[in-house]
């Protein structure tokens, strides 16, 4: 029996083999990886013409900051789509929280959502409606099939990358380019 290695708090880059909306080019914040399986947020892939102003509007969040309402809001991935998640800096914290690594955390509730529109949410942070899931075995075979890479997330990486370039900054961090890269997994 081998030993389970985490990929908690780090990227999946999507390799070329993976195809369809939901996936193809992505890059997925891992927030947890274990033995039971995988769930993360796609962090690149805005959701058409939404951003953080409709959630305030639907929500009936109150507004006090309008600088944040343009913020856009992500495809974090294809299960539980109208459930919203915040990844974001440490520097916020509630009770339903949830750390992952050193240098971020997860919150889902409507707390956090209100907490930016007062402007006395986390400094950085990415929105995101839905999560990519996989069940106990399933994310280590499409690595080991060649689906994903896998890289640090460095803050800077992750907050700090305009959405569009986010992929190919990732896969730069790897010493890589899309143009590199091969849909074919190969054997030595």
């Amino acid at each position: 029996m081998s030993k389970h290695i985490s990929l908690n708090g780090k990227l999946l880059i999507a390799m070329p083999s993976i195809e369809g909306d939901d996936f193809a080019k992505s890059v997925v914040f891992l927030c947890a990886h274990s033995e039971d399986g995988a769930m993360g947020l796609v962090i690149n892939k805005p959701a058409p013409r939404m951003v953080f102003a409709d959630l305030v509007e639907k929500m009936k969040l109150d507004e006090t900051s309008t600088e944040i309402l343009q913020l856009p809001v992500m495809l974090g991935g294809p299960v539980k789509q109208f459930q919203g998640f915040v990844l974001h800096s440490t520097d916020y914290h509630s009770d339903e929280t949830l750390k992952v690594g050193t240098d971020y955390a997860l919150t889902a509730t409507v707390d956090v959502l209100q907490a930016i529109a007062d402007g006395k949410g986390p400094s950085r942070k990415i929105l995101a409606l839905g999560y990519a899931g996989w069940s106990p075995g399933q994310l280590e075979s499409e690595i080991m099939h060649n689906g994903w890479l896998h890289c640090d997330a460095d803050p800077g990486l992750v907050f700090g990358t305009p959405r569009e370039a986010l992929h190919e900054a990732a896969l730069h961090k790897l010493g890589a380019s899309s143009a590199m890269l091969s849909t074919e997994a190969g054997r030595a």
